[in-house]
């Protein structure tokens, strides 16, 4: 059976209905929803007018089990929980909501508590975006050297929104927080000049809300000679759990599969880097196909996400995830932990916990799924790789090593940090053995 209650049929490759979506201001019109407590759907409201809210009806009928709310990690993903707010800021928006206060008033509530919820983590800003011919590139970003991150004006939306995505400031109007750029002549004249970089990460938001024809613009130059040194293309998205038609029943699909044949053909790595969460956004035969129909046209899918309480903080979570991508042909990439932003209170678990479940995981499955990395933090210095705990010369610690890393010179060095069971990000840890820093620490500041 699937997530509506009836067994799936080699119809339910077709859709039913047009892609539909829902935001806070129709959540009266989803019909799940009405037999839910007046005060379930006011608190909804209440956190949907801060954080960002869209869902569409393929996640809503298909995925989502309704006999199990709120426990179904596919509600908890997509639909605002009173938890995802602090108490106080909760109770902020509530009273201004139950006071009838003015859209402007409002909108300076929801403001003021974003605010407060760290919407640009990590450097991203002042640290990430490059320059050329003395001005920042923005819709850009070169942290790493081999990569550069391209933000697509046309593809700032998702077909629907995670609960815990931290990139949520794309996604609440404000130009000031948002990444985006339609300056393609600017991306590629970048690179052209950047011989080092190998990969371009084409993100968002999602880029495959783009329609193809805008897509090509986008991703047709790199065929030309002077590009060559671009040999791996990546594609960050949800799209293929969360709108997979994109790739099967879309009127623009089989175009789409056609482009990114023309770039493997070309000697282009394509790779689609899905974020999938939990195993059941694989349980769908719309999903499966467009897998299938993405793996014969070249492409490579590997899967990344964070671990999250609510949703997926249990070992045999991921060990069923890892085995089902694995089956299909998808490639286990990362196990992320949850950043320093947004409704990180309500998802974030112990570093500790977080590598339990990876371990514990891990020894579920064959070599095949032992690809996905983690638990690894998206610091400011780099991707932070829990690697186990320790005791070294008496002292428990964590070790640590960076999986990329700001200069690339840090890249697999080792680290230890004093064991801290309650610490949930790298900011929190304390060097071990008595150091007083860090070893990048001098130097990170330095670049900041």
């Amino acid at each position: 059976m699937n997530r509506a209650g009836r067994t799936p049929t080699e119809h339910d490759v077709v859709p039913l209905r047009p892609f539909t979506v829902y935001t806070e201001r129709q959540l009266d019109r989803i019909e799940a929803l009405q037999g839910l407590p007046d005060e379930q759907i006011f608190a909804m409201r209440v956190v949907a007018h801060v954080l960002p809210f869209r869902v569409n009806r393929y996640v809503i009928d298909e995925l989502i089990d309704w006999s199990n709310i709120p426990d179904d990690p596919v509600f908890q993903l997509t639909f605002p929980q009173p938890g995802m707010l602090s108490p106080e800021d909760f109770q902020r928006m509530a009273q201004a909501l139950g006071n009838n206060a003015s859209r402007e008033q409002i909108r300076d509530v929801a403001t003021s508590i974003r605010a407060g919820l760290n919407p640009q983590p990590d450097g991203q800003r002042l640290l990430n975006i490059p320059r050329m011919d003395g001005e920042n590139l923005e819709g850009m970003q070169h942290k790493y050297e081999h990569t550069v991150l391209f933000f697509p004006s046309q593809g700032q939306t998702c077909h629907s929104y995670c609960t815990f995505c931290f990139r949520w400031a794309q996604f609440i109007g404000s130009k000031e927080l948002r990444f985006s750029s339609s300056e393609t002549s600017k991306l590629f004249s970048y690179l052209r000049r950047h011989s080092e970089v190998t990969d371009l990460l084409v993100t968002g938001g999602d880029p495959m809300v783009m329609r193809t024809n805008h897509l090509k613009d986008y991703l047709q130059p790199l065929l030309t000679p002077e590009l060559a040194h671009i040999t791996s293309l990546r594609i960050g998205t949800k799209s293929l759990t969360f709108w997979p038609h994109r790739y099967v029943t879309d009127d623009d699909a089989d175009e789409l599969l056609r482009l990114f044949e023309r770039l493997v053909k070309a000697g282009k790595h394509v790779a689609l880097m899905a974020h999938i969460n939990h195993w059941q956004e694989l349980d769908t035969p719309m999903v499966r196909e467009a897998v299938r129909r993405l793996r014969s046209a070249g492409v490579i899918i590997r899967s990344q996400a964070p671990v999250l309480a609510h949703i997926n903080d249990d070992a045999g979570v991921w060990s069923r995830l890892w085995k089902t991508q694995v089956g299909l042909g998808i490639q286990p990439y990362y196990m992320f932990v949850e950043r320093d932003t947004g409704a990180r209170r309500y998802f974030q678990i112990p570093l500790l916990r977080a590598y339990e479940i990876y371990r514990d995981a891990i020894r579920q499955v064959s070599g095949l799924a032992r690809t996905a990395r983690g638990p690894s933090m998206s610091a400011a210095p780099g991707k932070v790789e829990v690697q186990g705990i320790a005791e070294v010369a008496g002292e428990k610690v964590f070790v640590l090593r960076f999986l990329q890393a700001r200069n690339n010179e840090w890249t697999h060095r080792p680290f230890f940090a004093r064991f801290d069971p309650e610490a949930t990000w790298l900011d929190q840890l304390r060097p071990a053995f008595g150091e007083e820093r860090f070893f990048f620490q001098d130097e990170h500041d330095r670049m900041s």
